[in-house]
C-alpha cells in the first residue's frame, strides 16, 4: 500500500472544464488527508495556430461555435462555475489568447523551488476566466509572476527571449504520445488516466484503488 500518489494535470489555462477539474482534484485530495498527493501540471494547447495578439474571444467562439450556440456555451460555464465557486465571466473586449507563454511561465515555475506550480495555475485560470485579462500578454504574465513571488526580471527575460517555448511544444508532443487528445486530462502514478472534468468520486475511486493494489 502507497499512500503517495502523484497527479500529472495535462491542461490548458483557456480551457474552462480545466478549472473546474483542478477544482474537484483538490475537493478529493482535501477528502484523502492521509495520502501525500503530489501536483504538476503539462501543458496543451487547444488553439495552437492562435495569433500571438491572440482574438478577439466573442468572436473567436462565433466562429467556433455559432452565434447561438457560444451563448449557450458561456451561459452553461457560468451556472457550472456556480457549483464549483468559480465566477466565470465575460467582460466585453476579452481575449481568446494564445497560451504558449502561460504555459512557458508554468514551466518556469515548476522548476523554482521557492513557489508553488499549483498557485500560479489558480491565478491564470482566475485571470483569463473571472478577472478577463489578456494572459498572452507578458506583461500580466509577469505580473501574476510577482503575486506568486517569482523573479520577475528574470521571468521577463525568459519570456520575452522565447528561449523555452520549444521545450513547452516537446512535453506538449509527449503528451500526445502517451494518448492525451484533449484537456483536461489527469495522469495518476503513470498508471491511470482520467479524461475530462472528472466528478469528485472518480478522483477518490482512484486513490482507493492505488491505496488498495499498489
Amino acid at each position: 500500500m502507497t499512500n503517495k500518489i502523484i497527479v500529472e494535470v495535462v491542461s490548458d489555462h483557456i480551457c474552462p472544464w480545466c478549472y473546474v477539474g483542478k477544482k474537484r482534484l483538490e475537493a478529493a485530495i482535501a477528502q484523502r488527508p492521509e495520502l501525500e498527493v503530489q501536483v504538476s501540471w503539462q501543458p496543451f494547447q487547444l488553439s495552437p495556430d492562435m495569433p500571438r495578439e491572440g482574438h478577439d474571444r466573442l468572436e473567436h467562439y462565433q466562429q467556433i461555435f455559432g452565434e447561438e450556440r457560444a451563448a449557450q456555451i458561456m451561459q452553461s460555464m457560468q451556472d457550472t462555475g456556480v457549483d464549483e465557486g468559480i465566477g466565470f465571466n465575460y467582460k466585453e473586449g476579452a481575449r481568446s489568447p494564445n497560451t504558449l507563454s502561460a504555459h512557458v511561465l508554468m514551466l518556469l515555475a515548476a522548476k523554482d523551488e521557492s513557489v508553488n506550480q499549483n498557485d500560479l495555475a489558480e491565478k491564470l485560470f482566475d485571470a483569463h476566466h473571472v478577472v478577463c485579462e489578456d494572459i498572452g500578454d507578458i506583461d500580466v504574465l509577469v505580473r501574476i509572476a510577482d503575486e506568486i513571488g517569482m523573479d520577475v526580471d528574470a521571468v521577463r527575460e525568459k519570456l520575452f527571449s522565447a528561449e523555452a517555448e520549444s521545450d513547452v511544444k516537446e512535453l506538449i508532443k509527449k503528451s500526445v504520445e502517451r494518448g492525451v487528445t484533449g484537456v483536461p486530462f489527469f495522469i495518476i502514478n503513470d498508471r491511470y488516466g482520467l479524461s475530462g472534468a472528472q466528478p469528485i468520486d472518480s478522483f477518490l475511486a482512484t486513490f482507493d484503488q492505488i491505496k488498495e493494489t499498489d
